[in-house]
């Protein structure tokens, strides 16, 4: 099978996919075998190809995806007027700090915040995704230790935890905006 043929066969698989698709996933595409290499090498030509188009080709922590380049969203929400969803200060504090300090345990996030969480903040996390139980600390009561999910990264974008902003960069924003 010809490479260019290979190529626009996992650019249509990749436009059209719902979620981001391994290379395992892609791989299965074709009769041929691929290696790997000669896939992330087609792939990385995509990702060239559209760096002068309004959508990016994007490796995350599931997989390769299509996105829309951030700068086009202002003109793409007019098409779909709906509101994003609202967290509370609570839910947002609770899944940083399980991103930044997991595996966790609800005590340990109430040490961290000094107040109790809310089963619903932590249940509000679990149904969106972002946030599963990976195991359970041994210590009496056995408690859940909870940890981001692929899902998280995906919609923030991230391949790994550790693109993440440190703390410290977090801080001196956060100083900025104050002094502002």
């Amino acid at each position: 099978m010809e490479l260019n043929t290979v190529k626009r066969a996992l650019e249509a698989a990749l436009l059209t996919a719902q979620e981001p698709l391994t290379l395992h996933q892609m791989k299965s595409m074709f009769d041929a075998e691929l290696s790997n290499e000669v896939l992330r090498k087609l792939l990385d030509e995509l990702r060239e190809e559209a760096a002068e188009r309004p959508v990016e080709l994007l490796q995350l922590a599931s997989g390769w995806r299509y996105r829309t380049r951030p700068e086009f969203a202002p003109y793409l929400v007019r098409l779909n007027p709906e509101k994003p969803v609202k967290y509370s200060r609570a839910v947002l504090e609770t899944l940083a700090i399980i991103a930044y300090r997991q595996p966790v345990t609800r005590g340990d996030i109430e040490e961290i915040r000094g107040v109790a969480v809310n089963a619903q903040v932590i249940r509000t996390l679990e149904e969106r995704g972002w946030v599963d139980t990976v195991g359970h600390r041994d210590t009496p009561g056995r408690p859940a230790l909870l940890a981001t999910t692929k899902q998280f990264l995906d919609d923030l974008g991230l391949r790994s935890l550790s693109e993440l902003p440190s703390l410290q960069d977090i801080a001196q924003n956060l100083e900025l905006i104050h002094a502002d």
